[in-house]
């Protein structure tokens, strides 16, 4: 009896992983693989049938090698797929997303390129603009957290920017989005967008999402990080590398793995000390609460009150296409 429940479970468990790689294949089939969406969808279907074939022949000794068999071989077939699919730099980009910054590095200055700097009159009609500016790496005084929130407390985007006395660099890691492919948060599993990094010019990067972006609104909290100003130029190094290395070797963007939140994450890891992986990273609107838990922000306050003063949409409307915009969204920053 007992050896008849352990193969029982057994059963039940492979029967598990099956139906979860059974979907995932399906999703990757429909996809990448290669046609038009109707033979896509075909793909995916037998692909969906087979792994149900194989899950009921786990009940059925007669049928369950050859079952197996040919699961396995449209599984190798699924993992080609996902293998071939290679991001790339050359596709019909969205404008804001169009030109790529780099950098070239002479010692202590950090010439950034490409920083962009959009004129907008709505959140879709603009004119493109950008420039170049040397940054010295021992004028760095502050690195600050932005958290961006449009859909509710769990989901927000983050970016950081860097403050050189009175220059201030936004990077925000973003989806490099096409003219004809719209943003699916499940098609973001499966090798659909490439990574991009916007350096922009704060009254670029922030006012668009403070003063333009009207549906839905977007409600932007700065938080200013502590920490060694040593560790904050081994972050921006670190960006300006992955910044450079993304110019030559496109990168794919990830839903779950590779994203604004997770990446800046990654580029902390340099640093002694740093902050460990949690679901509050996953779940994007509650990292700078974790930041802060964690010691990272500004303790002198409870989070809320941080919070409500770090929340700078009316003064940068107020500023709007000020010269100093960057000094009077953070009048009352922490």
């Amino acid at each position: 009896m007992a050896r008849r429940i352990l193969i029982v479970l057994g059963l039940v468990v492979v029967g598990l992983v099956l139906a979860v790689v059974t979907g995932w294949g399906a999703l990757v089939l429909f996809y990448l693989s290669p046609g038009p969406e109707p033979a896509r969808k075909a793909f995916a279907w037998g692909f969906a049938l087979l792994g149900l074939a194989t899950i009921v022949a786990l009940a059925v000794r007669r049928i369950r090698r050859p079952t197996f068999v040919a699961y396995a071989v449209a599984l190798v077939l699924v993992l080609v797929a996902w293998n071939m699919a290679t991001p790339r730099n050359d596709r019909d980009w969205q404008p804001e997303v169009a030109v790529l910054p780099y950098a070239t590095i002479k010692g202590d200055l950090v010439t950034v390129h490409n920083i962009r700097n959009f004129d907008y009159r709505t959140e879709t009609d603009f004119t493109p603009a950008y420039y170049d500016r040397t940054f010295d790496l021992r004028r760095l005084n502050r690195v600050d957290l932005l958290s961006v929130y449009w859909i509710g407390p769990a989901i927000a985007h983050l970016f950081v920017s860097f403050g050189f006395g009175d220059d201030h660099l936004a990077v925000s890691i973003e989806v490099r989005k096409t003219r004809s492919k719209e943003y699916s948060t499940v098609a973001g599993f499966f090798r659909q967008f490439e990574l991009v990094y916007v350096a922009g010019d704060e009254r670029d990067v922030i006012r668009l999402r403070t003063n333009y972006r009207k549906s839905p609104p977007e409600e932007v909290y700065m938080f200013r990080t502590v920490g060694t100003i040593e560790n904050g130029r081994r972050v921006f190094l670190d960006y300006i590398k992955d910044m450079n290395l993304i110019k030559d070797h496109p990168r794919f963007y990830n839903t779950l793995t590779t994203n604004c939140t997770t990446m800046i994450l990654a580029h902390t890891t340099m640093n002694p000390g740093h902050l460990p992986m949690s679901w509050k990273i996953l779940l994007s609107g509650y990292a700078a609460e974790y930041a802060y838990d964690q010691g990272r922000l500004d303790q002198s306050l409870p989070f809320a009150e941080l919070k409500r003063r770090g929340h700078i949409n009316a003064r940068a409307q107020a500023a709007d296409k000020s010269p100093d915009f960057s000094r009077l969204i953070r009048v009352g920053v922490p």
